[in-house]
């Protein structure tokens, strides 16, 4: 007997909603800080649509700034910074898949499984794991549709609506999209005292980066790598010093 999920495409649109009224807001916050580096309203849209990754597409936004500026080498420089810097911190989505593929039913074909998960988010996954039962491509195709679309609205609007708002609010809006990064780091370091360590490296050796006169230096012309630099050298140090046993990972 084939394994088909009971859950259907209304039902992923009803459970997407809520997803969907946050990504407009959060949306809204890179759209605008978007605009404010130099990257026209249609990137900064073309971005949302293609990549549905706040953190990343923050980090993107800030190689691409730095480009703009005539600092962070050629276009290949740029691209391979980019490159990495989307891997790395978008890394955690292959074990969100990998972990989401466990409970799909027979009619998640090959490319259905590669359709969604371009969908696959921090919330969208969060909702798709919690069902009780398997869940179908019907399903997943639900509650990923609303939260794009909400995704992508919330960036053009704030693009759009940029050149409108005030300094402070624009100031307001960049604070919530370093947030995002916030977001993502603080549930596992609170569940997990091996990651909070691991957290405090990679904080420290931005703030080096950042605050040191030669390290700064080359902050300001190698954003992108900075990024790659720190995650890598924290991730390292944190494998060897506090090392996740296999019992800790169950």
């Amino acid at each position: 007997m084939k394994n088909i999920s009971p859950l259907t495409f209304r039902q992923g649109l009803k459970d997407g909603v809520p997803i969907a009224l946050g990504y407009l807001s959060v949306s809204f916050a890179f759209g605008a800080t978007a605009v404010s580096k130099g990257i026209d309203a249609i990137y900064a849209l073309l971005m949302s649509m293609t990549n549905l990754t706040s953190a990343g597409q923050l980090a993107g936004a800030e190689v691409i700034s730095s480009a703009l500026a005539g600092v962070g080498g050629g276009v290949i420089a740029v691209i391979l910074q980019l490159i990495l810097t989307q891997f790395i911190i978008n890394a955690r989505y292959f074990l969100m898949s990998i972990s989401l593929s466990q409970k799909v039913d027979d009619t998640f074909t090959t490319k259905h499984r590669l359709l969604c998960s371009f969908g696959v988010t921090d919330e969208i996954f969060a909702v798709a794991v919690s069902q009780k039962t398997s869940i179908g491509k019907d399903y997943m195709y639900g509650l990923i549709c609303l939260p794009y679309i909400g995704w992508a609205t919330g960036t053009i609007t704030g693009a759009l609506f940029s050149s409108m708002m005030p300094d402070s609010i624009k100031f307001a809006l960049g604070i919530a999209l370093y947030a995002m990064f916030i977001a993502i780091i603080l549930p596992p370091t609170l569940t997990n005292h091996k990651v909070t360590p691991v957290v405090l490296i990679g904080a420290g050796l931005s703030c080096l980066f950042y605050y040191l006169p030669v390290l700064s230096e080359f902050t300001s012309q190698n954003t992108g790598i900075v990024y790659i630099i720190c995650a890598i050298v924290a991730s390292v140090i944190g494998a060897l010093l506090f090392p996740v046993k296999e019992e800790d990972s169950k």
